[in-house]
C-alpha cells in the first residue's frame, strides 16, 4: 500500500507479519536490551529495508539507529522505516533521485486523550474540527499525527536539527489525499514546505513524503 503514496524512484517493501531474520552484530548490540515485541519489530522492518535496498543494487548490510534514532543508510541512499501493530515497511531511493523520504504507519483509531493538544497549533485544531464535522468516519487527529511523523523523518536527515510537533503546520486535503507541511523552524537552506500523501485502508493510516528538487 505504501508504494501508492510515493514516486516510482522510491523502492518500498511492506509486511503484515513478522519474520525471524538474522541481524548483523551492530544491530544485535543496538537491540540487546529490547523486549521480544520490540525485537520482532526491529528485525522485520530491517528485513524489509534490506529487501528494498537490494532492489537498488545494494548487498545486505547493517542498518543501525543513528542520531536521534534515524537509520544510518548507505552514503548514496535516502530512506525511512515505520512500524505499528500488524504492519512494517521501508522505503529507500538513490540520493540523485530523491533528497529525502519519510513514511509513517498508524492504526486507524483515535489518538489517546490529550495528544491532539500536544501536537497541534490552534489553526490545526480548527482544521481537525472542520474535517471531523465533514468526514466523521475518519480519525483526523491520527492522520495529522502520522503526517507530522513523516515530516520529521523527512526533515531530520536533511538538516540534522530537531523539529517539534508544533514546528510544522500541516494542512490536510480530504479531496486529494494530499497534505502540506509549512515549516515554522527554518534553518539555512532547509525547505519551508514539504508535501506528502496519505491513505486510510485496511485498518491503517499511512503517510509518506518524497522530497525532490
Amino acid at each position: 500500500m505504501i508504494e501508492l503514496l510515493l514516486p516510482s524512484e522510491v523502492c518500498t517493501v511492506e509486511r503484515r507479519d513478522d519474520v525471524a531474520a538474522p541481524l548483523f552484530a551492530e544491530e544485535e548490540r543496538a537491540i540487546s536490551n529490547a523486549r521480544a515485541k520490540r525485537r520482532l519489530e526491529f528485525t522485520t522492518v530491517r528485513a524489509c529495508a534490506r529487501q528494498a535496498l537490494a532492489r537498488l543494487g545494494h548487498p545486505p548490510m547493517p542498518i543501525v539507529p543513528g542520531e536521534s534514532g534515524s537509520p544510518d543508510w548507505p552514503a548514496t541512499v535516502v530512506g525511512s522505516m515505520t512500524h505499528c501493530d500488524g504492519y512494517r515497511a521501508a522505503a529507500v531511493a538513490h540520493r540523485w533521485d530523491v533528497i529525502s523520504v519519510g513514511i509513517d504507519a498508524e492504526p486507524s483509531c483515535p489518538l489517546p486523550d490529550g495528544v491532539v493538544d500536544i501536537i497541534t497549533v490552534a489553526v490545526e485544531r480548527r482544521q481537525l474540527q472542520t474535517l471531523t464535522f465533514n468526514f466523521p468516519n475518519l480519525h483526523w487527529g491520527r492522520v495529522l499525527f502520522s503526517a507530522k511523523e513523516s515530516v520529521y523523518k523527512t526533515w531530520f536527515p536533511m538538516t540534522r536539527q530537531p523539529l517539534g510537533f508544533q514546528d510544522a503546520v500541516v494542512e490536510i486535503d480530504p479531496e486529494t489525499s494530499r497534505f502540506q507541511a509549512h515549516i515554522l523552524r527554518h534553518t539555512g537552506s532547509s525547505p519551508r514546505l514539504l508535501e506528502g500523501s496519505w491513505l486510510v485502508e485496511d485498518g491503517l493510516i499511512l503517510t509518506a513524503i518524497a522530497h525532490v528538487v
